[in-house]
């Protein structure tokens, strides 16, 4: 099994993303048990803020898991997980206003949900060959140029993993600005039920902003990686 005392950087980001995930684990769960005052279901809440926002053409659905929900702007449906799509807890209201939020950027033309979508095939492509190209330059190295051309591409392909993630943190994040704008416009949630709301949609935040920074890391492994091969 290869290994580098680069993979040492790596421990930071790791960390990060369990205490992301455990924080936006505990906090939906513990908003999934407080009903809101107008008992208004996921799927009530996005297709009562798809009405208002005069969107007809997308559709509200439930998808397996937990936590799956997202909007799908190819299939022009917003996919609401089964804890999220029959439940009228705060969490349940939040998580379905955030996918709307997404809806409304697909709407308006959002750049960035743009830029976003136009990078994903180069981020499934630089996450899983990336990393790979590099450790086989490594083992070429013996053959000068060619362990070059196999590292270098790879970082290459590395990069467009990691424009993915940063791009996606002004998606998210506006998503949930909007969400919440919503919901208090709508009068959806009430008083104290937006803090709730707000947390839930913070939590889930961090779990981008990690997976960010542990792409960030992994770039910089690979660099040293290569530099001392």
């Amino acid at each position: 099994m290869f290994f580098h005392p680069s993979y040492l950087i790596l421990i930071p980001g790791t960390l990060l993303m369990f205490w992301a995930q455990s924080r936006v684990t505990g906090t939906y769960r513990r908003y999934a048990q407080i009903p809101s005052k107008m008992g208004m279901t996921g799927a009530q809440v996005a297709r009562t803020i798809l009405s208002q926002m005069g969107i007809a053409d997308v559709k509200v659905e439930q998808v397996a898991g937990e936590l799956t929900d997202h909007y799908d702007p190819g299939a022009k449906t917003v996919r609401l997980s089964q804890g999220i799509y029959g439940s009228s807890s705060l969490a349940a209201a939040a998580v379905a206003a955030h996918e709307c939020g997404h809806v409304l950027q697909d709407k308006k033309g959002y750049t960035f949900m743009n830029v976003r979508a136009a990078l994903v095939p180069a981020a499934n492509l630089g996450s899983q060959i990336g990393p790979l190209l590099v450790i086989v330059g490594i083992f070429l190295s013996a053959m000068g140029t060619i362990s070059s051309l196999f590292i270098n591409l790879g970082i290459l392909l590395f990069i467009g993993a990691i424009a993915f993630h940063v791009v996606t943190l002004p998606v998210e994040f506006d998503a949930s600005n909007r969400a919440l704008k919503l919901i208090d416009e709508l009068g959806i949630l009430q008083g104290e039920e937006h803090r709730g709301a707000k947390a839930v949609l913070q939590a889930a935040a961090w779990t981008y902003v990690a997976s960010a920074l542990y792409a960030v890391l992994q770039l910089v492994q690979l660099l040293l990686i290569s530099r001392n091969r």
